[in-house]
């Protein structure tokens, strides 16, 4: 993850980045192809700009994403061991005044007192909303295992109940501190399980009558807390970083949408700005003919002015269509036909050494739907993804019933690696890493841009599967699946307006 985050070199504004052609495909392309080269570097943007939300410390590891977020509250650890403090002095309280055991009273109120000072220290020392790091979370965490040892040496070792309370400080790392350091918290628990298991007082219990386990059963209770704070930590941290590599990937796919959402609402701003620069442009209209008026027509001056008129009226021409953008009522043009969809989510990466063939067919007529912004990014991900890996083509097929509608994305490369072909979809699931894709992409992909077009194409209806081609075929298989109801619901009751896709990409970026 750190090297894929090294690997980020495209910035968001200025549209810039080392991209490279792979290897055996020329560098030189066509002039046809600069706009192409633009429309994909926007998408290399969006990637850009999750790898910058994402990895804004460089030599990040992947298990480091979302720390900030986990970092433990001094509030949450003192609120815990104040309720920790509660249970062990009611504990201690009932078994030594109601049910008239022997044990080292006084001892047993030193821990806990130490504890309750402990907790007094921390209030004092920080605010509320102080996060602790790693370290001092973790010594924190040590010294309850280690208070917890006293109090279970000082009543029993291994043979007291409350021994299962062991794994409750690891499952508070598990879930919220580094594997390493709950790996340090758990070999100390383990430690001072095995040496409870040997070395301890005598359990309290009734005067004159001593209570001896069997030596087998307190080996059963060592095993079991030794299993229970292995299996806790590895369990509980598996859960915790699932929900924090879901929950960076949810927020860095709203990122993407705001920002395809402020995109949108340029036509506003446009014509916001062709209102206010009306009054400008009419004050200099005036003056430009007074002058014009007082100066010869013929000579410098006079075609200055006569330009500068020209170029007045220009002006007022593009903000008259600018204040119109805001305005318009939906148009013909947001339907597009299924093979317009397609042509429009392919232009942008042809040109790249890679045959890009589209093909289309089935039963009636051909689906139309609504221009969808989300769908045509998913779609394009997937085509970007397979002409990156494609070895010479790339084959887009789509058929069509009347009950359903399925395209297939097919490349001629490697295909899926094994062991993430089942977790393609999920965020920072990636093959890039591993493939020569890395030395395509300056950022060398996160998971997150196939995350976020799963989650857009499944938002529109689709089903999205994967798999790799049959043997001795090579290569990687995506297919989605759409309802055709789904598929063409928003639509217009009118015919779609055949474009030329190039039109409509090159409209689609303008906005």
């Amino acid at each position: 993850m750190g090297a894929a985050c090294h690997r980020v070199r495209g910035t968001i504004g200025g549209l810039t980045g080392n991209w490279q052609p792979p290897a055996g495909r020329s560098s030189r392309l066509p002039e046809h192809a600069d706009f192409a080269l633009h429309a994909r570097r926007r998408r290399k943007v969006v990637s850009a700009a999750l790898s910058v939300y994402i990895c804004s410390v460089p030599d990040v590891s992947e298990i480091d994403l979302g720390r900030r977020a986990r970092r433990l509250r001094v509030d949450t650890i003192v609120r815990l061991r104040w309720l920790a403090i509660a249970g062990q002095s009611v504990a201690v309280l009932f078994t030594y005044f109601v049910l008239g055991f022997d044990l080292p009273f006084g001892l047993c109120f030193l821990a806990i007192a130490l504890s309750a000072w402990l907790n007094v220290g921390l209030r004092l020392r920080f605010p509320v909303s102080h996060r602790l790091d790693d370290g001092p979370a973790s010594i924190l965490l040590a010294y309850d295992v280690v208070q917890l040892s006293a109090l279970l040496y000082l009543t029993g070792g291994l043979q007291n109940p409350f021994a299962i309370l062991f794994l409750a400080p690891v499952m508070i790392s598990a879930t919220s501190l580094s594997p390493r350091r709950t790996l340090g918290l758990g070999v100390l628990t383990a430690a001072s399980a095995t040496v409870l298991a040997f070395r301890h007082l005598p359990l309290p219990w009734f005067a004159g009558a001593v209570l001896t386990l069997p030596f087998l059963y307190s080996v059963g209770i060592w095993v079991a807390v030794v299993l229970g704070t292995v299996f806790i930590g590895v369990y509980a941290s598996r859960v915790a970083e699932e929900a924090r590599r879901l929950s960076d990937a949810l927020a860095a796919a709203e990122l993407v949408l705001a920002r395809e959402q402020h995109l949108s609402q340029l036509d506003g701003y446009a014509a916001a700005a062709a209102h206010e620069l009306g009054t400008p442009l009419a004050t200099i209209t005036l003056v430009v003919k007074e002058l014009a008026s007082l100066m010869p027509k013929t000579g410098p001056v006079g075609e200055d002015l006569a330009l500068v008129t020209q170029e007045v009226a220009r002006c007022r021409a593009i903000l008259g269509k600018l204040a119109s953008l805001g305005n318009e009522e939906p148009h013909p043009h947001d339907d597009m036909t299924l093979g317009h969809l397609l042509e429009e989510a392919v232009e942008p990466h042809r040109n790249f050494g890679v045959n890009v063939r589209v093909d289309r067919h089935g039963d009636g007529p051909e689906p139309v739907c609504r221009r969808n912004p989300g769908m045509l990014y998913g779609l394009g991900n997937l085509i970007e993804n397979a002409v990156d890996f494609a070895r010479t083509e790339v084959r887009i097929t789509a058929t069509w019933t009347r009950e359903r509608l399925e395209i297939a994305i097919e490349d001629d490369g490697p295909g899926f690696p094994a062991h993430i072909l089942l977790r393609i979809g999920e965020p920072y699931v990636t093959s890039r890493g591993l493939d020569r894709r890395a030395k395509i992409d300056e950022d060398s992909g996160l998971g997150l841009g196939l995350f976020i077009a799963k989650t857009l194409l499944e938002r529109s209806g689709a089903a999205l599967a994967t798999r790799n081609a049959d043997p001795p075929a090579s290569g990687a298989l995506v297919t989605l699946g759409w309802p055709r109801i789904a598929f063409e619901r928003g639509r217009s009751r009118g015919d779609a307006v055949t474009r030329r896709p190039e039109t409509s990409v090159k409209a689609a970026i303008a906005r």
